[in-house]
């Protein structure tokens, strides 16, 4: 794209908006069961986007310049700490930076007796650590989960902990299986070591309440826990806010402090940041104040019933159709499922209009598919259960993703680096993958193939490659 010589009038700019639209995935109805949350309230999601609109340009940098972000923050993050056990909060773009700020507190709360300090996750945590331990200097040491629940372990969880340990992880839920891990038990765990625990609960913070209310037996799992010191929440997801919304909690105010950064050495305006960011839009904040204030406890009690009904119907459903079973049993509206050929069956779903997120194998737990519950889910899991039998029965009509022989022993030995973008996509295309523009949506099934029997560290630098060509 050329920035034109003159400007261009609104209504030719929303045109090619939604020409550029035209391919992605439809945000509302239900038919994409990962990635964006619905509640099927029209009106809800309007007013959202009305005050994301109104605080769009409010700059979040400076909160004595624009009291409102205060007014507004202190609100949405009080709703949370309400709902959670207390504690003290911070607004957030979202669970990565959520988790990426409680993991900065406690590496500067606990400082490790010496050598590279560590954060002991089960397996089954959030990359968002992997992530936050790459940015900020520390090791991950990994634990494995229970084969057959998929809940974390706390004795493995204990025999991690070292005297460089400066974060404990537990999730409610893990998002792979959407189960709970036994947070009261490996939060005691941690603080008997001394150590700080996070419980990330990006996922179940503003869902679980609700399903507790609805019926549900969902264990305790927030700051009202003794040992958990810092949770995550985010509000874009079954909150239904917009993106760019998540609140993390500290159980002491004295952690939040540390999650802040400050300088004053240089000349210029002052510097201190609740965030990783420095100036970022008052626009999620104000759509996520908007969210809550339109939905209300009714309206979420609501959304929770709904979820609650859709989910258990949906795993009864699956667990009947030949050859599928789900995995573990979820108390939440997280469900997975696995099959002969579930590449293959989420591309036949895509056929029909259906996204289903492939999940690759890893630590045991075999590749599958998984779906999102939300509020708007019940009124389709009939036709979303009768997509998955028919595509489970054509994958299985057609057979698994052909992958030329030793394809995947030359991806092991190569060294990708060494190749430059348009060399990539040609040998991407000689698989069948095709990523050059305009080639369409390519069949993800060979892809996924490809990558799940690699191992970890080269599925990433796979990865890498293809977002790279993708943006190329």
């Amino acid at each position: 794209m050329n920035l034109p010589d003159t400007g261009r009038t609104v209504e030719e700019l929303l045109a090619e908006v939604a020409a550029l639209k035209q391919h992605d995935l439809p945000v509302r109805g239900g038919q994409v069961t990962a990635y964006v949350y619905d509640t099927g309230r029209a009106e809800v999601h309007e007013a959202a986007a009305r005050a994301y609109a109104e605080m769009l340009e409010v700059n979040c940098l400076d909160p004595t310049a624009f009291p409102s972000v205060v007014e507004m923050e202190k609100q949405v993050v009080g709703a949370v700490a309400d709902l959670l056990g207390g504690g003290h909060g911070v607004f957030t773009s979202g669970g990565t930076e959520s988790i990426m700020l409680a993991v900065k507190a406690a590496r500067d709360s606990l400082p490790s007796a010496g050598g590279r300090p560590n954060l002991v996750v089960p397996v089954t945590a959030h990359p968002a650590f992997h992530k936050a331990a790459h940015y900020l200097g520390l090791e991950v040491r990994p634990v494995a989960v229970d084969p057959v629940t998929y809940r974390a372990d706390p004795r493995a969880v204990a025999a991690a902990i070292d005297g460089g340990t400066v974060l404990v992880v537990a999730s409610a839920p893990s998002y792979p299986q959407g189960v709970i891990d036994p947070v009261g038990e490996i939060a005691a765990v941690a603080s008997a070591a001394g150590v700080p625990c996070h419980v990330d609960a990006c996922v179940g913070g503003w869902l679980l309440p609700w399903l507790r209310e609805a019926g549900a037996d969902v264990p305790p799992f927030d700051l009202s826990v003794p040992g958990v010191t810092s949770l995550s929440c985010d509000l874009h997801k079954f909150g239904y806010a917009p993106k760019g919304a998540s609140v993390v909690l500290f159980a002491d105010p004295a952690m939040r402090r540390r999650a802040y950064f400050a300088s004053a050495a240089w000349p210029g305006y002052t510097i201190i940041n609740a965030t990783v960011q420095s100036s970022r839009s008052a626009g999620p904040l104000g759509g996520a104040w908007a969210t809550l204030q339109a939905l209300g406890r009714d309206g979420y009690v609501e959304l929770g019933k709904a979820t609650l009904e859709a989910s258990a119907r949906l795993r009864e459903g699956i667990a009947a159709i030949p050859g599928l079973r789900v995995l573990g049993a979820p108390e939440t509206s997280l469900v997975s499922f696995t099959g002969p050929d579930p590449f293959g069956l989420a591309d036949e779903a895509r056929r029909r209009g259906w996204f289903l997120q492939p999940q690759l194998s890893y630590a045991g737990i075999p590749a599958n598919l998984h779906v999102t519950v939300t509020g708007v889910t019940l009124t389709g899991v009939e036709a979303l259960l009768k997509v998955i039998a028919e595509s489970a029965e054509a994958a299985r009509r057609r057979g698994p993703a052909e992958v030329p022989d030793g394809v995947v022993e030359l991806v092991k030995g190569m060294d990708l680096d060494a190749l430059d973008d348009a060399t990539f996509a040609e040998l991407a295309a000689s698989v069948g993958v095709d990523l050059r523009p305009g080639a369409g949506q390519p069949e993800m099934a060979a892809v996924n193939t490809i990558l799940d029997a690699l191992p970890a560290d080269r599925r990433e630098a796979l990865l890498i490659r293809f977002l790279s060509v993708l943006y190329s």
